[in-house]
C-alpha cells in the first residue's frame, strides 16, 4: 500500500461516455444495486440511456446525467475501498456530491435524491435559453477577467468566470450576448487561444442559477449532515472542510459560485497531498492536476496522478 498522502477526485458533467459503469455493475450485485436505487429515486431509465444509447445529446441531458454520473463515480470509488486510505477528497461541480458520499457526509440514497433535484432545477432554470457557457483555453486569467468586466459593463448583461480549472483553462458563463462580447474581445489574445462553447442548458455557476438554488437549498437543509471522515476541499473556496455545518453552508452556495479548482489542487499540495486518484469515466479532473502544479513550479516527479475509469482499472488498482 502506498505511503503517499492520497486525495480522491470526482469529475462533473462532461465526463460521461457510452456504457459507463456497465461492466463493473454486471460483475457486482452490490454495484448493480446502486444503479437500481438511483433509477428508483430519480425515476429515470439510467441504464437504458447510458448503457444502450449512443446518443450524445441524450446522454448530456442534465436531468439524467447528474444521477447517472454520480452512480458511476461513487461505484468506482466504492469498488476500491479498503485498498488505500484517502486523506482528502474533491469533486468538480457535480462531482462534489460523489465526494460527499465517499466522505460519509450523506448516504448514497440522499445524494441521489439531491442530484436528481439539482439536475431538474438546472435544466429548467433558463426556459428562454438566454444563458450559456464557454471554455477559454490558453488565455491568462487577468485578460479573461478584464474581458468579462467589459462585457458586463457594455452589454448590461450578467457574465462571470465560472470555472478556474487550470491557469490556462477557464470557463466563463452568463447571458449569450455577454459571452459573445467577451469572445470578440478575447479572440485576438494569441494564435494558440481556443474557445469552445459548452453544450449546457444555462449559465451554471453564476447568479443566473439563483432561483433554482433557492429551491435546491430547501432540500439541502432537510438533510442530516454528518462530519466528513476526511476533509472535502470545497468548490466555493478551495479550502478543506470537515465539520458538517461548514460543508452544508458551502454546498448551499455551490450552484451559483465559481468552481475554484486551481485553489483546490494547490491547497491539497500545500497540505501534503502527493498522490491524486480520479474515480470517473474519462480522467477529466486528473488531467488538470499537472498544469496547476506546473504553474506553481512543482517538479513533476514529486507527485503522482492516477485514473480509475472502469472495471479493468478497478481490477488492476493498487492502493
Amino acid at each position: 500500500m502506498s505511503s503517499l498522502q492520497t486525495a480522491i477526485l470526482f469529475p462533473g458533467q462532461g465526463a460521461q461516455n457510452t456504457g459507463m459503469g456497465r461492466r463493473l455493475a454486471e460483475a457486482s450485485s452490490d454495484i448493480m444495486d446502486l444503479w437500481k436505487k438511483a433509477e428508483a429515486i430519480s425515476g429515470q431509465p439510467l441504464r437504458e440511456i447510458y448503457w444502450e444509447s449512443n446518443d450524445a445529446t441524450l446522454m448530456a441531458e442534465t436531468r439524467t446525467l447528474q444521477p447517472a454520473l454520480t452512480v458511476v463515480n461513487f461505484a468506482l470509488f466504492q469498488s476500491c475501498v479498503g485498498r488505500f486510505t484517502p486523506v482528502a477528497a474533491a469533486g468538480h461541480s457535480l462531482g462534489e456530491f460523489a465526494a460527499l458520499a465517499a466522505a460519509k457526509v450523506l448516504p448514497f440514497e440522499k445524494i441521489i435524491e439531491l442530484v436528481t433535484l439539482r439536475g431538474q432545477l438546472m435544466a429548467d432554470a433558463d426556459p428562454d435559453h438566454e444563458g450559456s457557457m464557454m471554455a477559454v483555453i490558453r488565455v491568462d486569467l487577468d485578460s479573461i477577467e478584464a474581458a468579462v468586466k467589459k462585457a458586463c459593463e457594455e452589454t448590461g448583461k450578467l457574465i462571470r468566470v465560472a470555472n478556474k480549472n487550470t491557469p490556462l483553462q477557464i470557463v466563463i458563463s452568463g447571458h449569450k450576448v455577454a459571452l459573445e462580447h467577451a469572445y470578440e474581445t478575447l479572440r485576438g489574445a494569441g494564435a494558440r487561444a481556443k474557445f469552445f462553447p459548452l453544450a449546457v442548458s444555462g449559465a451554471f455557476h453564476t447568479p443566473m442559477m439563483a432561483e433554482a438554488n433557492t429551491e435546491f437549498v430547501k432540500l439541502l437543509d432537510k438533510q442530516d449532515w454528518q462530519n466528513a471522515i476526511f476533509p472535502i476541499y470545497s468548490n466555493v473556496n478551495g479550502e478543506p472542510l470537515t465539520e458538517a455545518n461548514f460543508i452544508r453552508n458551502a454546498m448551499r452556495r455551490q450552484m451559483t459560485s465559481s468552481v475554484q479548482w486551481v485553489d483546490t489542487i494547490s491547497n491539497m499540495w500545500k497540505n501534503g497531498v502527493r498522490r491524486w486518484i480520479e474515480f470517473g469515466p474519462q480522467g477529466v479532473t486528473s488531467r488538470m492536476v499537472r498544469p496547476i502544479l506546473s504553474a506553481a513550479d512543482v517538479a513533476d516527479g514529486s507527485y503522482s496522478v492516477h485514473h480509475v475509469a472502469n472495471k479493468d482499472s478497478v481490477d488492476t488498482f493498487e492502493g
